[in-house]
């Protein structure tokens, strides 16, 4: 009974939203002081959490419920870290609510569905079961819709929020499709038991369809491509909503897989669509995030492609990765959105000493050879003190993939009209970036150990993947060193307006299914 306290964390918080949501006036009474407070006290349950962890080990709490389904926890490296990470963001993000909405008329209404939103994603995080998982992932989506209409007369947020609940349907059925056959096939509800019994078992068509239809509740829920465009049209909901969200929210889909990470290894198929579907969306996503001229929106966009990128890692069978992926970029982008007010002001005070330096095509050529050099010498450096035969190939050729985005950093440092000082910031730049890939990975897969599985040996189809990976991320790099040599052609220009609109894609799946004509709100 001791493992089910964490459970005090959801249930603070919906008590804390009950009585936003009974609030309508404005600046309802304790209806912030009371959603501060669950918040921090979940805060603090989820380091609870921690050192119920180290002390006693992994483990799953008794269950409330019958026949093996109900409310449960289970305490491991990945619940833990996501718990320890969404209630400190949702913390952050519940006080500046408090500050961003004072005054707004149907605050109560607001921070009420805020706390369900993080109960919910709590829920999620510690469930221990199937039935658990579905319960949460179908009112984190609830919630969620309530936020992105908190202003209804928004045809955006209309457009958005249609949007949104038909993929988040899809998603749904998808998920209580998958729960229903892995449960089928390995006898429980009972999340370390199925991860288990799909360690000491064959694969069969039962165990590949559970993989194909969490694969599909993962891509819905991550704003995969083609089905992106709600995530960035989120930009129209209160800015607290957008950095819970882009922070917390739409890495269940990553969380899934992650969970599930056992079960997945079993469909190397639907692995390597998750790679290729992932990968695409993270090129797609960077190129379209570079022409967006407001801050908010670019933000989005990255969030697309920071998506990708994690169901790249997934496809990639890197699970400990790309829960660190998930860590990461939730700081970051809560951060990111939650500063995004005072980010334009900031960027038009700087003062640039010198004309902007422009790299050549030589430079270019130094700068990857230099960036993989150092990346292959730190690598060597990590592999002789920790063993070669814990680096995968996966892992190395994400960590090229990685190191490209640092060569470009590298290039401005290269330019011939570059100061020395930007030089050798950039070189130290590049060997900071390649020491921390190796160590955090290094990291989670120690924390990892014997819950998430190492990747496995790659046949034909992953050494495929991996280099048609490399290739693309590596190309698309090379084009955005280079972007002030060639961006003044008029072929550029053009490019410029079609990447900036997302290539219409979002257009079109807003014409087929009729988002253009949203109904006025009554």
């Amino acid at each position: 009974m001791l493992y089910l306290f964490p459970l005090i964390a959801p249930l603070l918080l919906l008590l804390a939203a009950l009585y936003g949501l009974s609030q309508s006036s404005r600046r309802p009474p304790l209806v912030v002081t009371l959603a501060q407070a669950a918040s921090f006290a979940a805060m603090l349950l989820a380091i609870a959490a921690l050192v119920t962890l180290v002390s006693g080990g992994a483990a799953t709490s008794a269950l409330i419920g019958w026949s093996g389904l109900g409310l449960s926890v289970r305490l491991d490296a990945v619940s833990v870290a996501l718990f320890l990470l969404v209630t400190f963001v949702g913390w952050i993000v519940v006080r500046y609510a408090g500050t961003y909405l004072d005054g707004e008329a149907r605050q109560g209404p607001f921070m009420g569905w805020l706390c369900v939103a993080l109960a919910a994603v709590f829920l999620l995080v510690l469930a221990g079961n199937l039935l658990q998982v579905i319960i949460a992932w179908i009112a984190t989506s609830s919630a969620l819709h309530r936020l992105l209409l908190f202003y209804p007369d928004r045809p955006e947020a209309q457009r958005a929020a249609r949007k949104k609940k038909l993929f988040s349907t899809i998603g749904t059925a998808a998920l209580i499709l998958a729960a229903a056959l892995v449960g089928l096939w390995s006898g429980t509800g009972d999340i370390a038991s199925i991860n288990a019994f799909a360690r000491g078992h064959e694969a069969s068509w039962i165990a590949v369809a559970a993989a194909g239809f969490f694969a599909l509740a993962a891509l819905l829920k991550s704003a995969q491509f083609p089905t992106h465009g709600w995530l960035t049209e989120m930009m129209e909901a209160p800015t607290p909503v957008s950095a819970l969200l882009h922070a917390g929210v739409v890495n269940a889909g990553g969380f899934l897989l992650i969970r599930f990470a056992d079960v997945m290894l079993l469909a190397p198929g639907v692995l390597a669509v998750l790679a290729m579907l992932g990968g695409f969306t993270a090129l797609f996503g960077a190129l379209v995030m570079l022409t967006q001229p407001a801050v908010k929106t670019s933000l989005a966009w990255s969030t697309v492609a920071q998506m990708g990128f994690m169901m790249l890692q997934c496809g990639l069978a890197l699970f400990p990765l790309a829960l660190l992926h998930i860590v990461a970029h939730s700081l970051y982008k809560a951060h990111a959105f939650l500063s995004s007010g005072g980010a334009v002001e900031q960027v038009a005070a700087i003062r640039r000493p010198g004309p902007v330096a422009v790299p050549s095509g030589a430079a270019v050529t130094r700068a990857f050879l230099i960036a993989l050099g150092i990346y292959a010498a730190i690598g060597g450096a990590f592999g002789f003190f920790f063993g070669f035969e814990h680096k995968s190939p996966q892992a190395l050729a994400l960590g090229t993939i990685l190191i490209f985005g640092v060569a470009y950093l590298l290039a401005q440092g290269f330019a011939d009209s570059a100061p020395w000082p930007l030089t050798r910031k950039t070189a130290l730049y590049s060997c900071m970036a390649a020491i921390g890939y190796f160590a955090l990975q290094t990291v989670a897969e120690w924390l990892t150990t014997g819950i998430l599985l190492p990747p496995p040996a790659p046949g034909r189809l992953e050494w495929t993947l991996m280099a048609l990976a490399v290739l693309s991320f590596g190309l698309v790099a090379i084009a955005q060193a280079l972007l002030p040599v060639w961006s003044s052609h008029p072929a550029a220009a053009g490019l410029r307006v079609h990447l900036s609109n997302g290539l219409y894609v979002n257009a079109i799946i807003d014409r087929m299914l009729g988002g253009w004509s949203v109904r006025k709100s009554s």
